[in-house]
């Protein structure tokens, strides 16, 4: 399974089986609308840096279940499903819950000193309807075990309207806030409520009890449920809620309280952090320094690969350069790859040959050259001094000429290899609830030459629920992604994906790539990329355009009516703060529709990531419900669940709604993260670890 991403349903048993300690301490624990808090109100706490956290709870007539990420210090964002019990989802359905969907974000504006508290500025449902759309500041201050917290917040947080609007005085504008069908559209940013109408105070306390797993609550709200949304005004015999939260693990806790007098919550928080994903490695141990000679170069690339993790492609010697060109196929890091290669080479490698050069490359794509100087890389195997001699003696550059000198050895780029594992596929945020289907996959590729692969996945259904998929929405887009639910429940097995893929090298900097087939699930054609990427540039710009026509249901080689072309130019920007990745797509989308989306990552220093995306496009009133498109994932490298190294990924993403506007193409590959190496990254920072 070298190389292949798995499934993305993969990653929540991962989590399962092999989280971190991820203790929720005083003022750590999720609220009932997620997000770091007491029960209905937040505080001004944030989680460790790079914690992860997926809450349901119910308190009558709701029932909320939160996705929430802790990406730096300083800001926690998260989503929301909240499903309202005594309200239809919409007049055409029946016994099926209402379902709105909010996202979240908080940020600290100080940190708690021995005199000042901790301070924070947030806001609740700021992108989705804005039923539950509130804005707030809070601060939070320790003392011993423990933790008080006291803010003021407006709209859904300040319903019970305490004091006149505190920034009236700036601007009669703010006395008022608008509700929906005053400026404010379902699902778009409702920037002109924000701050505005009536205000209340609210806060509470917690209490780390000596019984390490148990802390208890006090709580008391600024909302009076007399304004609930959809007219569902809740009877309330005190604004004081009583709660408590019991850590049943280090990644899940359980809460319990009585609220508003008179009704119980109850609810269950899985939580882990991902910046600290990891597993002691038990990778074959790096040959030593002095080993002895193999016996031929096939048996050194043998070597290299099953050791150092590069699949050679060619070895060449040119004087006194010995040069190396492959794949990397095992460790992220590659320095780690290099180091250990170097202690292959030096064994085998004429006395004449004074530096190892390292020319990667990808899917046939030349990357970048690393070139080690091999007698300060021999003092650095025995002596922790030299280390910082040979590190400052490595250069990377890109790769302008094609290596010249004796071919030592040649591979074959023919190749097969296939892979078998679990898959879940899921679908939900509309009236049917959560859908999901119960998979096992079958994959294979077939390299035909340095630059083209035959790739195809086969699913078949194991468990699903599918049979209470109904579609009913209100969109005037054709439908290109609401058939979902007649996807996953057609085919009991289907060829999810099937296609002859090529790469190019078109100039230094700029690569191409070409494909054609069953391109995914629901949509077979034909299409091209084309990136210019610059040698280590913070920036990268791409392009794609791509002919489809909707499959048939059944998954197999039939087509459906439906086609048309769709295509985005990307601008990638690695920022330089905090670890984030920014990309910006422009284009027409699967439905006609026409806008762009911006994709915000942050990567962790273990490999895992963090990120948001969201669409806005053209299609106004056709859209439908949901008025924009954004999802929440969270990408997670193998091999902080195993104990042998792996470059492989599991990946899950939370979509709130599917819906047919800003619909992209879900292709198989793409050049920005083949070419992932372009760039050195982390390369310096881990040349530590590149002795293990």
């Amino acid at each position: 399974m070298k190389g292949r991403t798995l499934p993305w349903g993969m990653a929540p048993m991962l989590l399962w089986m092999a989280s971190p300690t991820s203790a929720n301490n005083l003022g750590s624990g999720q609220s009932d609308f997620g997000g770091v808090g007491l029960m209905q109100t937040p505080t001004a706490r944030m989680a460790e840096f790079g914690h992860f956290a997926a809450s349901w709870n119910r308190t009558e007539p709701y029932r909320r279940f939160s996705i929430f990420a802790q990406p730096t210090d300083w800001l926690e964002v998260g989503f929301r499903y909240v499903s309202v019990e005594n309200r239809d989802y919409n007049t055409f359905t029946q016994n099926r819950s209402y379902l709105d969907k909010g996202i979240d974000a908080k940020f600290r504006l100080m940190q708690e000193s021995r005199y000042w508290p901790e301070l924070a500025l947030g806001f609740r449902d700021a992108g989705g309807t804005t039923l539950y759309g509130s804005e707030y500041l809070v601060a939070s201050k320790r003392w011993h075990d423990l933790d008080f917290s006291l803010g003021i917040g407006w709209g859904y947080l300040g319903n019970a309207a305490d004091i006149d609007s505190p920034l009236g005085w700036v601007n009669q504008r703010f006395d008022n806030r608008p509700g929906q069908g005053e400026g404010v559209d379902t699902g778009e940013f409702a920037l002109n409520q924000l701050f505005r109408g009536p205000a209340s105070p609210f806060g509470g306390i917690e209490y780390q009890t000596p019984w390490d797993p148990l802390v208890l609550q006090l709580e008391y709200e600024g909302n009076d449920y007399a304004n609930e949304p959809q007219d569902n005004d809740q009877p309330q015999d005190s604004r004081f809620n009583l709660g408590a939260r019991y850590r049943l693990t280090d990644n899940f806790e359980l809460h319990a309280g009585w609220q508003r007098g008179n009704t119980a919550m109850a609810g269950l928080t899985f939580s882990t952090n991902l910046a600290g994903l990891s597993q002691v490695k038990r990778d074959p141990p790096p040959a030593p320094i002095n080993a002895p000679p193999e016996k031929d170069w096939p048996a050194v690339a043998a070597k290299l690969q099953d050791n150092a993790g590069i699949r050679v492609d060619e070895i060449r010697q040119d004087g006194e350069e010995l040069i190396v060109t492959g794949e990397p196929v095992t460790f992220r890091n590659l320095a780690k790859s290099e180091g250990r290669a170097g202690r292959i080479l030096h064994a085998n490698a004429d006395e004449a040959v004074d530096t190892f050069h390292y020319r990667w490359q990808n899917r046939g794509l030349g990357l970048r050259e690393d070139v080690h100087d091999r007698s300060t890389l021999v003092t650095a195997t025995t002596s922790q001094d030299a280390e910082t001699a040979h590190r400052y003696g490595i250069y990377s550059r890109a790769l302008l000429d094609e290596p010249s000198g004796e071919v030592l050895y040649h591979d074959d780029p023919q190749r097969f290899s296939w892979s078998t594992g679990p898959a879940i596929e899921q679908n939900f945020g509309g009236p049917d609830g959560y859908l999901y289907r119960l998979s096992a996959f079958a994959s294979a590729e077939y390299t035909t030459d340095s630059n083209g692969w035959l790739s195809g996945s086969l699913t078949a259904t194991l468990a699903d629920n599918l049979d209470k998929y109904e579609y009913i929405a209100d969109s005037d887009l054709p439908r290109v992604r609401t058939h979902i639910g007649d996807y996953l429940a057609e085919a009991d097995v289907g060829i999810s994906n099937l296609q002859y893929t090529r790469t190019a090298e078109l100039g230094d900097d700029l690569y191409a790539m070409g494909y054609g087939g069953l391109l995914e699930t629901m949509y077979a054609g034909a299409g091209g990329e084309l990136l210019y990427r610059p040698f280590n540039s913070d920036l990268a710009l791409g392009l794609d355009m791509n002919w489809v026509q909707q499959r048939e249901f059944d998954q197999q080689f039939g087509l459906r009516d439906y086609n048309t072309w769709t295509g985005h130019a990307t601008a990638y920007w690695e920022t330089g703060f905090e670890d984030m990745l920014a990309q910006l797509s422009v284009g027409r989308y699967l439905a006609g529709d026409y806008g762009a989306t911006l994709d915000v990552s942050r990567e962790f220093d273990n490999g895992a990531r963090i990120g948001a995306w969201t669409t806005f496009t053209d299609a106004g009133d056709a859209y439908g419900e949901g008025s924009f498109d954004k999802a929440f994932y969270v990408s997670i490298p193998l091999d902080a669940f195993f104990v042998r190294s792996s470059r492989s990924r599991s990946t899950i993403a939370w979509q709130p709604l599917t819906r047919d506007g800003g619909a992209r193409l879900q292709r198989q590959y793409q050049l920005y993260g083949i070419t992932n190496d372009r760039n050195l990254g982390r390369y310096w920072e881990d040349y530590e670890d590149s002795w293990d």
